[in-house]
């Protein structure tokens, strides 16, 4: 069984076979490199498939059911309609970089799926600095809206990129503030070890605060509701990609649909175990089930959420993000950094990965969550409670007016 071919040993097979080690190496990380892209090209027709399903539930609809057996061709007629429209570039557009765009949006998150651990075995490259690597190339999307909004030569579609990219930036201060608590956790910045040392206890479990932050901060990094103001036609038309047609704009949207299952894929893989589950040693395939079964939960409480919530606006945006997502992520950044030292100074630091040793130091951080939380609740209550007592204290409008005096005619 030793000189069996798989994935994992593919270059050493083909080099035994009499094919150069170099030649090997390059159809061995070309064949890679079309796997990663076309995968997620795949997915994303059978996303929109389930969007479109999902949406049509919540909101007592029927959604796709014509087009092949349950609507499942439907994606793929939309796709063969935007692949066969005509492409149009504005005149004084910035060519190159017009063009140049869709692409950059496609790839940064393409690129994100290269340090995602999928099993014990496959990954891409598992990098020791995993997490800074995803936070590195996520921020490449900042980019490709702001060349696509400038170089398509229209102003609201310039506009439409500022907006963006102040979300853009503003939300990722929370989402790397939310991933220090993992780091600090599991000493190391690996996705691979970090779902290792996630056998015994999720992280979910250890910093609940820390995961519903980065969930938070990921709706509005991928631009779902309610924070889709990426594209509020109502107000700015189309936003920053106003301009683009046919498989350009589609390679927009098949970034946004990617990039919003990716990041629930994160969130499986950081805050609930990833790929870990019984007999996934044993057989590593297993792995594919568990990561593509917890993702498929956090994905679908996302779709859930996009069809109930109304889109909120740009000021309530950015006040969620400076005046609570932001210092309550510091607040528990070194809420949990003191919780941590505190259980290695009593010596309720886990040694292994089993249940038993890590419980102690879970209920430690559990609680000091739940303590947080509560004060989170409180600071809410009297917030609204306040907010309140304001809207009461002011007349209504016409409430205590005098009526308008009634003159004859010929007065």
């Amino acid at each position: 069984m030793e000189n069996v071919c798989s994935i994992n040993n593919l270059v050493a097979c083909l080099v035994q076979g009499g094919m150069n080690r170099d030649l090997a190496n390059f159809l061995t990380t070309l064949g890679a490199g079309v796997l990663v892209a076309t995968i997620p090209l795949i997915t994303v027709i059978f996303l929109i498939w389930i969007e479109r399903k999902v949406a049509a539930r919540v909101q007592d609809r029927i959604g796709p059911n014509r087009v092949g057996p349950f609507g499942l061709l439907q994606s793929v007629a939309d796709a063969v309609k935007m692949i066969t429209k005509e492409d149009i570039t504005p005149t004084g557009a910035d060519k190159f970089i017009y063009n140049l765009a869709p692409i950059i949006a496609f790839a940064s998150v393409i690129l994100i799926w290269a340090v995602i651990p999928f099993t014990p075995l496959h990954q891409g490259a598992d990098l020791s600095i995993g997490i800074l690597y995803f936070v590195a190339v996520a921020s490449i999307g900042t980019i490709k809206i702001m060349i696509a909004g400038w170089s398509s030569n229209n102003k609201y579609a310039l506009l439409g990129a500022f907006r963006t990219i102040a979300q853009l930036l503003s939300y990722e201060v929370p989402l790397v503030l939310s991933l220090l608590i993992p780091v600090m956790i599991s000493g190391t910045m690996s996705m691979q070890e970090m779902t290792r040392q996630q056998s015994g206890m999720w992280y979910f479990f250890m910093a609940p605060v820390a995961a519903i932050m980065f969930f938070i901060a990921n709706l509005a990094e991928t631009g779902r509701a309610p924070f889709d103001l990426l594209e509020a036609e109502s107000e700015i038309i189309a936003g920053y990609n106003i301009e683009y047609s046919g498989f350009k704009w589609g390679m927009f949207m098949a970034s946004e649909f990617t990039h919003a299952f990716t990041a629930c894929l994160l969130t499986a893989v950081v805050f609930l175990g990833g790929w870990w589950g019984p007999g996934v040693i044993q057989i590593p395939v297993l792995g594919f089930i568990y990561l593509g079964l917890k993702t498929g939960v956090v994905y679908l409480f996302a779709l859930v959420l996009r069809s109930t919530v109304p889109r909120v606006r740009i000021d309530q945006l950015m006040s969620l993000n400076w005046k609570w997502l932001v210092p309550i992520s510091v607040a528990n950044v070194i809420m949990t950094a003191f919780l941590l030292k505190l259980v290695q100074w009593v010596g309720l630091a886990p040694q292994d990965g089993n249940l038993g040793s890590a419980l102690p130091q879970t209920i430690v951080l559990l609680a000091g969550n739940l303590v947080l939380g509560l004060v989170l609740f409180t600071m809410i209550r009297n917030v609204g409670r306040s907010q309140r007592l304001a809207d009461e204290a002011v007349p209504v409008r016409g409430e205590h007016e005098e009526p308008a005096p009634v003159h004859a005619v010929g007065d």
